[in-house]
């Protein structure tokens, strides 16, 4: 892996932070605040991954998917008592505080997306490519 950076995915990735965060501060519960936010969460790791490095479309989905899950396995233990941070706010806002199945699925469902708008760009590319005027 080599650091590189790609402008169009750290605008998207800045784009998808600035919609993060107006969620997190400005809705409270619902479908939107919990379920969408956590679709998002992936899909904005993935632009910053993809914006900073050379990782492959599927090792970067990889490495997201591995990331999200870990975050959420690791709320079905205590371990922002370790560290001492059960009552900061910031800390459940960015680790959450409690494990449902339903954000692995949200998450699943987010790189799924990722996954079918980079295979699609490609076929596009590719199509643009080989229909070009030989003389």
């Amino acid at each position: 892996m080599k650091i590189q950076f790609n402008k169009y995915y750290l605008a998207l990735a800045h784009s998808l932070f600035l919609i993060e965060l107006a969620i997190a501060f400005l809705l409270n519960t619902g479908f939107i605040r919990y379920t969408f936010g956590d679709y998002l969460v992936v899909i904005l790791l993935y632009a910053i991954i993809r914006g900073c490095t050379n990782l492959s479309v599927w090792a970067s989905s990889l490495v997201v998917l591995l990331i999200a899950f870990g975050i959420e396995f690791l709320q079905l233990t205590p371990f922002l008592s370790y560290f001492n941070l059960q009552n900061s706010f910031t800390a459940k806002l960015i680790f959450g505080s409690t494990f449902q199945f339903t954000d692995l699925i949200a998450y699943t469902l987010g790189i799924a997306t990722v996954l079918i708008v980079e295979t699609s760009i490609s076929k596009f590319e590719s199509q643009q490519k080989t229909t070009l005027w030989k003389p």
